[in-house]
């Protein structure tokens, strides 16, 4: 088996090799013809590969689920974790034939729901008023003023943006409504006893400590609405609007970030933690694997790309010179920094660590970048401008993606009910799961019901609650960050060799490697004490 596996592997690089071209390729401009057809090409041969290769997973899953003692040998032992992975998912297997069927249905239906929600926002132009200036500007751009330090040009931004998204509400309803009662048939068929099943399986953790995750979060609700309280104030506001959430303080230094010093300052902050650590960022630099110029047709957002061949990665992402760019640089460049310990020191198969890890290094990056930008700070203004930038940040991570689980639970229940989610009764769902966070600390604009519709986590067929890992990797890298502050130095090799484990072992079991009792009810109290602390911090300063 382990030569069989091997060889599975070298197919998987190869084929990793063409199809990372081909999506880098299409996503610098997916309004360029050739590129769009070389990436609809290289979706097509993925998709033959998966249904050739459907076997494997069913003959191997099979086979250790009947004799689970040979996981245990020792041929087979640097594969423990992903035999372990495909014996829990044995239950939920179809056939070899109704797999491959899977495949060919999806690739042609409901796979074309998440390509047109990234194509719609990639292909708008979007009319914006910019300090008194009226813009036409691309999605990347537009979403880009939304933390504008102009209110006036954040409120245009945000309405520019939703009432466009509420206009083809209709359309992206649909697109929600299939691929949501599309995964129920999933559900039903593969047998998983909840819509959120799946993903517990994949992301390789039991239900408990993500049902206790999220209860705690909602039982400190309170917690969030006091820092926006506080915000309010401290930008001499009665009340937040919603345009207000992520947005700078009035009086913050207007700083613009030219791409040269946003370089020096996360290799500074991936280098005062550890020389060698910041190795990856720089190479990244070096080689030119950055593409950071936001421009019509490019697609939004941010991301990094792993290379496994390579041992690098590639990282696209739209620097627009403001602080929130820079935090995205570093949150990306702790997505190579993760890859390049994974890479070098585990197989193809286990490179890829479930979404609960995943954004350890990246959000472990945003800390670093905070610890030295508060360092740098000379007055109270400067303070307060970075302690509310990650309240910002992490606030929203750990309190708002938490009502997007809910949301998305709420969706099922109402299909399990017999309910149509027509756009406007989606907007009710939307509206409800945010009141429970928010309260009535935030004025809303009424576009803003369309919020949901440019999430593109939604749109991810036969994979759904894409969103409780981020609130579990917030708190768990709040958990580690008191690590490195309580232990220094002790702290840098667990961190590392955590990063290097790659999904070899479970997430629980990394847990336990940086000395963290993950499965403990308590131990989401410790990363909500760590925003607490920061609340804190703020507080003293105003």
């Amino acid at each position: 088996m382990q030569g069989c596996i091997k060889e599975l592997e070298a197919c998987y690089a190869d084929f990793d090799e063409i199809w990372l071209f081909s999506a880098l390729s299409h996503w610098v401009n997916m309004t360029l013809k050739e590129p769009q057809q070389l990436y609809d090409r290289m979706t097509k041969v993925g998709a033959e590969i998966e249904k050739k290769l459907a076997f494997f997973d069913l003959e191997v899953g099979r086979l250790v689920y009947s004799k689970p003692e040979i996981i245990d040998e020792l041929p087979l032992k640097e594969y423990k974790h992903v035999l372990e992975k495909l014996r829990r998912e044995v239950p939920h297997q179809l056939s070899e034939a109704e797999e491959q069927i899977i495949i060919e249905k999806d690739q042609f239906g409901i796979d074309a729901w998440q390509r047109l929600q990234r194509k719609w926002l990639n292909t708008r132009m979007f009319k914006v008023v910019v300090e008194g200036k009226r813009k036409s500007l691309s999605y990347s751009e537009a979403n880009g003023l939304l933390t504008h330090p102009d209110r006036d040009t954040r409120e245009s931004a945000s309405k520019s943006i939703y009432s466009l998204l509420d206009k083809d509400g209709e359309i992206f309803s649909a697109a929600l409504r299939n691929i949501c009662n599309d995964w129920v048939n999933v559900c039903n068929r593969r047998k998983y006893s909840s819509p959120m099943h799946a993903s517990l399986i994949y992301n390789d953790i039991d239900p408990k400590p993500i049902e206790s995750l999220l209860e705690a979060v909602e039982k400190h609700v309170d917690l969030y609405q006091r820092y926006l309280r506080l915000k309010a104030r401290i930008m001499d506001l009665p009340k937040l609007g919603c345009h207000d959430i992520a947005a700078p303080l009035p009086d913050a230094p207007k700083t613009r970030y030219d791409y040269d010093r946003a370089k020096t300052l996360v290799i500074e902050a991936f280098n005062n933690f550890d020389a060698e650590y910041s190795h990856a960022v720089r190479d990244m630099f070096a080689r030119r694997h950055i593409d950071a110029t936001p421009r019509f047709g490019k697609r939004n957002g941010a991301g990094c790309a792993d290379w496994y061949t390579g041992k690098s990665a590639f990282v696209l992402c739209n620097f627009n010179q403001r602080l929130d760019d820079v935090y995205a640089l570093a949150h990306e460049l702790g997505h190579a920094t993760h890859s390049y310990y994974s890479e070098r020191n585990q197989t193809i198969l286990n490179t890829q660590p479930s979404l609960l890890i995943a954004e350890t290094a990246s959000k472990f990056g945003e800390l670093l970048l905070t610890d030295l930008l508060i360092s740098k700070a000379e007055s109270a203004i400067e303070k307060k401008t970075i302690l509310c930038r990650g309240l910002d940040a992490a606030g929203i991570t750990i309190f708002q993606v938490t009502a997007r689980a809910w949301f998305e639970q709420n969706l099922y229940q109402a299909i399990e009910k017999g309910e149509y989610l027509d756009y406007e009764t989606i907007c009710r769902y939307w509206e409800a799961a945010r009141s429970k966070i928010y309260g009535e600390t935030v004025d809303w604009f009424r576009e803003m019901k369309a919020e949901w519709t440019m999430k593109p986590h939604y749109y991810r067929p036969n994979f759904r609650f894409y969103n409780y890992p981020y609130v579990y990797a917030q708190l768990f890298v709040f958990a580690l960050y008191q690590e490195h502050l309580n232990r220094g130095r002790e702290f840098m090799p667990k961190f590392k060799r955590a990063l290097s484990s790659g999904s070899a072992i479970s997430p629980v079991e990394i847990g336990k490697m940086v000395d963290q009792q993950v499965t403990s009810p308590d131990f989401w109290k410790q990363g909500l004490n760590q925003y607490e602390h920061f609340i804190e911090e703020l507080e003293k300063v105003s």
